[in-house]
């Protein structure tokens, strides 16, 4: 059966995340009602990672198989029209082999989240940003997210309901950086456990604000103790970018 693989970018506002569910729209459920209205065959999706309610992307990927043959351009043109009016868009489409798999094959995922650190609240990038009033120091930021880098067991910054079977990940970027009013850390591995992006993002807002020192992030994470960690990090300024195979 011909396999196509896909680049998407949505916003995930009006999604209760990427994962299907029973009493909710999802992404992936957008997606295979789409590819359903084109090719006439209900498939199920496979993705490189199932975002959150709220979590928005540049650049994941999905695969899915088919058993009539599609033009890739094709493809990508029929499912952009039936996505609408869904925010969700399909960057590219090509043909890869049965051995490929979005979630398996994947080297590296990479994310971004983004804070808003102004006085004023946002009027254009409502549910795109985390507003924080509060002046951060981003260098301080930057300085701590180092001391974390390489393999550790992550339970401090791991949800509760994360479904993998071991705490430990390799972090290899954890990089903070201000661009006017925006201040942006980009993350990442291999592979992340639920939740660890906002995890850490929300531990970094305390070291930023001076509530923390620098060496209290690593003492967190040393400490394996999920109460050791700072609230999470809100939904709306994660973004999943990029996918590596």
């Amino acid at each position: 059966m011909p396999r196509y693989k896909l680049t998407i970018e949505y916003d995930g506002t009006p999604f209760v995340g990427w994962q299907r569910q029973a009493d909710a729209l999802s992404v992936q459920e957008a997606l295979e009602t789409a590819i359903e209205a084109f090719s006439g065959e209900a498939v199920r999706t496979q993705t490189a990672g199932r975002t959150d309610a709220g979590v928005h992307a540049r650049g994941q990927v999905a695969h899915f198989d088919l058993e009539r043959e599609w033009d890739p351009f094709r493809v990508s043109e029929a499912l952009n029209f039936h996505l609408k009016p869904h925010p969700i868009v399909i960057l590219n489409c090509e043909a890869v082999g049965e051995d490929f798999e979005a979630r398996f094959s994947a080297k590296a995922r990479h994310y971004r989240y983004v804070i808003l650190n102004r006085r004023a609240r946002p009027s254009l990038d409502v549910d795109k940003v985390w507003h924080v009033a509060v002046p951060l120091d981003e260098k301080a930021m930057h300085a701590a997210a180092q001391t974390i880098l390489g393999r550790h067991d992550f339970t401090t910054f791991r949800s509760a309901q994360c479904q993998a079977n071991s705490p430990l990940r390799t972090l290899d970027r954890l990089d903070v950086r201000r661009e006017d009013d925006l201040v942006i850390i980009e993350a990442s591995a291999r592979a992340f456990l639920h939740h660890q992006v906002r995890s850490m993002t929300g531990s970094l807002k305390l070291v930023g604000e001076g509530r923390w020192p620098v060496s209290d992030l690593r003492a967190a994470l040393d400490a394996k103790d999920r109460s050791r960690c700072g609230a999470m990090a809100p939904s709306s300024g994660l973004y999943l970018m990029a996918i590596d195979y």
